[in-house]
Order: structure tokens, then C-alpha cells, then sequence
């Protein structure tokens, strides 16, 4: 008997509920016996390979290239086939008005305050009455996952409701989405959602007054953050910082950049590792470059400077990399007649604040778990960080004794 009778055998097995339930060493056992199976067969037939192999079922299927025009239209199609069908699985407005009608219908007393409950039982039967679309939704996970503390037993119906409207926005956004993969892979490219939020700019009454020549500029920014943040702004600074009006920057445009105290030690290591155009950054890499800054607690941030102070490329830091970057913060307070600060002392300061696994070094990880890696990294690449930093206590102090005056008045 070959797998496939074996399948068919399984399947056509009516499901009794008297069927015991395979224990999971069973049905590893079972995976076991059928693989060795197979691969007995497998190193048995000898010439035959080929017609072994024709019992494997099918998994892979080659995309069209692009001069196989009526393949490529096919899928589309079938793509699009598809994606009307998971739309018309949503819950539309009036099956959503429905719904709130049998649920309010089955509201269970007493109420508390003005939120209306409703206990397992009549959710129940809502459930039944209001049809296959809804089926998903009233389950016993969904029941507990939003059950907090009523005597009664019961969930707000209200909650229950928003979690729905959330699901069906989800989903009719994955469908949305969907739509601009134009590869058909099951992921978006940074070309396709550009051009999902190009035709969604019009729909946004926020940005009604946003003049179609800065479109480009808003695409990018809100595309840039998306890959930034899921891919491991003050964006109006650009064209200030851009002094030629090039549409791009260079190293001393960019150290104009916030409070312009950033050490040119660090502004070399940006213009070093990431992608420039004859020395010059493009708004994209400045982006990238904003987005790690202004989010320094976010791994992705903590992920993107740790490769810069990381001149060494050995996936850590250690004395002398954190040293290379403090003496230029040293420099700085020189010239602007600041009193020297040992670097003996900060770097003890560091690795008391990151406490990394080994003494010696600090790896991304230990950034990361220390929750102090946007001050790390900070008192190393910014004079005006570090100084902040150095002066805290006497910062919260006057913030006391300002608001005491505050309350006096």
C-alpha cells in the first residue's frame, strides 16, 4: 500500500469523537516508521530513482518570467479571484449593525453604570443567530481572552464589539495591502508600498493640505520609518540642513544636524558604513540616520549605531572603541572650555550601566538588555548628550527648586 492509500484511508475514517488521540511520541513514532519506509524504497530502487520521486506531491511552482505574458495574467487574475473572496468573508456594515443589534438584544443584567454584559450563555446564542461569518468570534478563547474580573461571569459587550471591528479592519487591511504585491510573494517591497500610500494620501483628511510637490517627500519618510522599524521625522530639517539645495547631504551639512554637537569622529563612521553618493547622503540614508537617533531605546535604533562604534567589526564593544569615540567628546569639551572628564571614569560608568556577560565587552545583546543603551550610546557620539548626562543631578535639582517657585507663586 503506497502513502497515498494510506491518506486516503485516513481521511475517509469518519471522525466519531470515539477516536483516541494519538499521544505526541506515537505520532512521532508513526513519522518514523513512514519515513524509513520511503527511504528503504528510495535506496531500493536503484535506476528507478525518477519514478520514486514521482510520488512526492508537488510543492513548488516556478513563477513566469516575464516574456510569458499569458502566465503572468493568469496569476493575476487568480490573485485577484482570491483576494475578492477573503474580502467577501468580511463582515460588511450592516452584518457589523446586526451584530450589535443581537448583541445588545442579549445584553445580561445587571447592568454597571452604563456598560452593558453579557454572560457565555447568551453569547452563545448570539453566536448562533448571527451567521457563519461570525463564527470565528464567538469561541471560548475569544470569551476568557476578554473576561476581567465580573462577579457574573460576563464580558462587555462593547469590548467584545471593538474586538471584532478591529479583526475585520485587520484583515480588510492584509486584503488592502495584499493588492500592491506585485510579485505575488506574500511581502511588499519597498516599490509596492510606495505605491500603497502614494493612492492613500488622497483619503487622509489630515494631509488635505499637503501640496502634491511634497508627496514624494511624505512617501518616502512614511515608507523609510515602516522598513526602518519592521525590517531589522523631522524630515522638514532636511531641506534646511541641504545648504546647495543638491537634494543631498554632505558630511558638514549633516553635523548641522539637531543640536550640531555631534563628534565629527561619529559623523565619519556614518559616512563610512552607510550608502553615499560621491560622499554625499540621499534623503533615504538620512531617513535611516534620523530614525536610529531619535529612537535610541528601540533595538532596531540600538542595532543600527552599535554598527557604527563598532569599528573594529568584531560584533562587540571594548576599552579601546569606547575610548576612540570619548576622546573626541574630550576635544569638544576643550574647545568649548569645559573641564576634562577622565575616560577612566566613564567607562567604569558604562560597563556598571550595560553590565555585559563578559567584563570585557559589550555585544548588541547586552545594549539591549541593559535598557541603557540610548544613554550609552549618546554620552559617546554627543557633546551636548554627555553633557546632560554629566549633569543630571544638578539638572533635577534646578527643576526642583523652579517648580517650588512655581507653587509659591
Amino acid at each position: 500500500m503506497d502513502w497515498k492509500e494510506v491518506l486516503r484511508r485516513r481521511l475517509a475514517t469518519p471522525n466519531t469523537g470515539l477516536n483516541r488521540k494519538k499521544s505526541e511520541q506515537e505520532l512521532k513514532d508513526e513519522e518514523m516508521d513512514l519515513f524509513t519506509k520511503y527511504y528503504s524504497e528510495w535506496k531500493g530502487a536503484g535506476k528507478n530513482t525518477n519514478e520514486f520521486y514521482k510520488i512526492i506531491p508537488r510543492f513548488y511552482y516556478r513563477l513566469p518570467a516575464e516574456d510569458e505574458v499569458l502566465l503572468q495574467k493568469l496569476r493575476e487574475e487568480s490573485r485577484a479571484v482570491f483576494l475578492q473572496r477573503k474580502s467577501r468573508e468580511l463582515l460588511d456594515n450592516e452584518e457589523l449593525q446586526n451584530l450589535w443589534f443581537l448583541l445588545d438584544k442579549h445584553q445580561t443584567p445587571p447592568m454597571i453604570g452604563e456598560e452593558a454584559m453579557i454572560n457565555y450563555e447568551s453569547f452563545l446564542k448570539v453566536g448562533e443567530k448571527a451567521g457563519p461569518k461570525c463564527k470565528q468570534f464567538f469561541t471560548a478563547k475569544v470569551f476568557a481572552k476578554l473576561f476581567h474580573t465580573d462577579s457574573y461571569g460576563r464580558i462587555s459587550i462593547m469590548h467584545f464589539f471593538n474586538y471584532v471591528m478591529r479583526k475585520v479592519w485587520l484583515h480588510q487591511t492584509r486584503i488592502g495591502l495584499s493588492l500592491y504585491d506585485v510579485a505575488g510573494q506574500g511581502y511588499l517591497r519597498e516599490s509596492d508600498l510606495e505605491n500603497y500610500i502614494l493612492e492613500l494620501i488622497p483619503t487622509l483628511p489630515q494631509l488635505d493640505g499637503l501640496e502634491k510637490s511634497f508627496y514624494s517627500f511624505y512617501v518616502c519618510t512614511a515608507v523609510r520609518k515602516f522598513f526602518f522599524f519592521l525590517d531589522p521625522l523631522r524630515t522638514g530639517q532636511y531641506l534646511n540642513l541641504d545648504k546647495d539645495h543638491n537634494g543631498m547631504l554632505s558630511k558638514e551639512e549633516l553635523s548641522r544636524y539637531g543640536t550640531a554637537t555631534m563628534t565629527n569622529v561619529f559623523l565619519d563612521r556614518v559616512f563610512q558604513e552607510c550608502l553615499t553618493y560621491d560622499g554625499e547622503m540621499d534623503y533615504k540614508t538620512y531617513l535611516d540616520f534620523v530614525l536610529a537617533l531619535e529612537n535610541r531605546k528601540e533595538p532596531a535604533a540600538l542595532q543600527y549605531i552599535f554598527k557604527l562604534l563598532d569599528i573594529e567589526n568584531k560584533g562587540y564593544l571594548n576599552v579601546f572603541s569606547l575610548n576612540y569615540f570619548f576622546r573626541a567628546i574630550q576635544e569638544l569639551m576643550k574647545i568649548h572650555g569645559q573641564d576634562p572628564v577622565s575616560f577612566q571614569d566613564v567607562k567604569d560608568e558604562i560597563f556598571d550601566m550595560v553590565k555585559p556577560k563578559d567584563p570585557l565587552k559589550i555585544s548588541l545583546q547586552d545594549l539591549i538588555n541593559s535598557n541603557q543603551g540610548d544613554t550609552v550610546t549618546t554620552i559617546l557620539i554627543d557633546l551636548n548628550g554627555f553633557w546632560t548626562y554629566e549633569n543630571r543631578e544638578a539638572l533635577v535639582a534646578n527643576d526642583s527648586e523652579n517648580s517650588a517657585d512655581l507653587d509659591d507663586t
